[in-house]
């Protein structure tokens, strides 16, 4: 049961800092306590646990600019951060975890700023039609959070020049690009800023939660360290490639997928699996069902049907069929 509300406001733009704190939060909280962070990047792409950062940005423009990739810990889709972007994140032992409670102090928040706001899809938020909040979720050892961004004045020429999403994934949208779908909340409310909407949300927060909240005490450098250093190593950001020699990709009813397989004597060596589903563990329950199984499509989708849910199997095993066994 929540029994308290705590706040903690990062004033610092390091993207690797900012996770380092998010994780340091995340192992903290309690069961009896509910967390709302807040917190900026400048200038940095953000991509899901799973997914292939050469494929979701263009990371050598981005760098060149001055820019940081970043990748989180939870599941989804590439995302553009800038000063103009507000990002939260609800922090809480999973007993406590409720998405459609913590989309309300979203809603809340925005209705106090005079915007009107819908969910949509699986993890959006959108005004005026369109997305200006993407949402993802991360759990682990009884703890969970719930966190995404607040476009408020982002520079959406920046957004549309780094983001590289899949074309399949834009027309499964109905959109030409990634700008043609978002929209800042400046648009339809132009004294809003990122300093106002912060007082949105924490007044929000206290409302739908009905307590009162309590800033964090400052989080030390020492606590996150290590964290810090690991978020913005090359090996964590880009991983290892593997020498695939088999390879499909598409836009399936889960999200977008990209499968590499290393085969040596029509076996699966080695497979690798990208993708902005919002379930992070969905990779490596593909690996362990394929991984040294003949390259035989009835083989392949019974070790599917057995690992993962019918419908991600079978939209799986189609995807299998069009692109490597027709």
């Amino acid at each position: 049961m929540i029994k308290k509300l705590h706040f903690y406001i990062s004033n610092d733009f390091d993207p690797y800092a900012n996770l380092a704190r998010e994780k340091y939060l995340f192992d903290e909280v309690d069961g009896e306590t509910f967390i709302l962070y807040l917190w900026q990047n400048q200038n940095t792409v953000v991509i899901g646990k799973n997914q292939n950062a050469l494929a979701e940005c263009r990371t050598e423009l981005l760098e060149s600019e001055g820019g940081h990739l970043a990748r989180r810990l939870s599941g989804g889709g590439a995302v553009f951060h800038d000063l103009g972007n507000l990002n939260f994140t609800f922090l809480c032992a999973t007993e406590n975890f409720d998405v459609d409670k913590q989309l309300s102090v979203i809603q809340r928040a925005c209705a106090l700023a005079g915007i009107a706001t819908e969910r949509s899809g699986r993890n959006d938020v959108l005004a005026d039609g369109r997305k200006f909040s993407g949402n993802a979720f991360y759990h682990s050892k009884g703890h969970s959070y719930h966190h995404g961004t607040l476009m408020i004045a982002a520079d959406t020429e920046k957004m549309t020049r780094y983001l590289t999403p899949p074309k399949a994934k834009l027309e499964a949208k109905g959109v030409k690009s990634v700008r043609s779908r978002v929209v800042n909340l400046t648009e339809l409310a132009p004294t809003l800023t990122c300093a106002r909407m912060k007082e949105h949300l924490l007044t929000a927060f206290r409302e739908v939660y009905g307590l009162p909240h309590e800033p964090l005490d400052e989080i030390k450098d020492e606590n996150i360290a290590e964290f810090t250093a690991l978020f913005g190593s090359r090996a964590y950001l880009y991983g290892s490639p593997l020498p695939f020699n088999v390879s499909c990709s598409g836009r399936l009813s889960f999200g977008s997928v990209e499968l590499q397989m290393q085969v040596t004597g029509g076996v699966i060596a080695d497979l690798k699996l990208y993708t902005d589903a919002l379930d992070t563990t969905l990779p490596d329950r593909v690996a362990h069902a394929l991984i040294s199984r003949p390259v035989d499509l009835a083989a392949m989708r019974d070790a599917l049907q057995k690992a993962l849910p019918e419908s991600e199997a079978l939209d799986l095993v189609s995807l299998l069929s069009d692109q490597i066994f027709s």
